[in-house]
């Protein structure tokens, strides 16, 4: 039998030294992005629900959102959708097998954060 060379691998990961490339980033902050809408969904749906009960409601959900803390936090909730629509779409046209060579990913992984951090300060700027 023919003898197997075995390669040692580590026991544990350390994040903080691994250098992933920027497809890589960009696929970790998709998955960040999904998970963060996810989870804040039903708060979003709650407080839209809420807010159409009476002009009062709204009033007060217009004052707590006029406070720069929740307008940050509001700020990221953007930035995560936009994100996370722009990579999708990167992520369609990789399935498609379109830009899966490794220059044509790096450069739709930077075009991706290229338009997503724009649009959410646009969009950023018109809503808030």
């Amino acid at each position: 039998m023919a003898e197997m060379t075995i390669k040692k691998r580590p026991k544990h990961l350390d994040l903080t030294k691994i250098d992933l490339p920027l497809p890589g980033k960009v696929s970790i902050l998709h998955r960040i992005s999904g998970v963060g809408l996810f989870l804040c969904l039903p708060v979003i749906l709650w407080l839209f629900s809420a807010s159409l009960t009476s002009p009062e409601t709204y009033a007060s959900f217009k004052a707590v959102f006029s406070n720069w803390f929740v307008k940050f936090i509001l700020a990221g909730l953007i930035w995560s959708y936009i994100h996370h629509f722009c990579a999708g779409i990167r992520f369609l046209l990789l399935d498609m097998h379109i830009g899966i060579e490794k220059a044509a990913a790096r450069k739709s992984a930077g075009v991706v954060l290229a338009v997503s951090i724009p649009l959410t300060l646009i969009v950023w700027g018109i809503l808030l």
